[in-house]
């Protein structure tokens, strides 16, 4: 993984987080429009410098430290993200928001995710 440097507001540098894509995170968000999929990785590279998305909400029902990145582009978007830890930020999921409510499937889906990158980490 490479690792870029961005500043912080004294100037130091500090390095810019990995992204950890989960499952199939990473070819849903390639499948969303451009642009939604230009917003998404605008917002996820906020989070790589330790700054907050633009539209969010914290999200504990799929894990503690997950937030819900919000992409509105004429259609609605969601990004489920963790980033409170250390090497990397984690992409667990992202769908098309077609209802006002998140489908159970999809914060099952996270959660999922989530509890197995928990897992992996204790093996470390």
């Amino acid at each position: 993984m490479q690792r870029r440097t961005s500043s912080d507001s004294s100037g130091a540098a500090k390095p810019e987080k990995a992204i950890g894509w989960r499952g199939s995170a990473l070819d849903d968000v390639r499948a969303f429009p451009v642009e939604a999929r230009r917003e998404a990785g605008y917002q996820l590279h906020l989070l790589q410098q330790g700054e907050a998305p633009d539209d969010w909400k914290p999200m504990p029902v799929v894990g503690l430290g997950t937030i819900e990145v919000r992409i509105h582009v004429g259609t609605e978007h969601r990004v489920f993200v963790v980033s409170k830890f250390e090497e990397a930020i984690y992409v667990l999921h992202a769908f098309d928001k077609t209802s006002q409510r998140t489908s159970q499937h999809d914060v099952d889906l996270a959660r999922q995710r989530y509890r197995d990158l928990l897992a992996e980490r204790r093996q470390r």
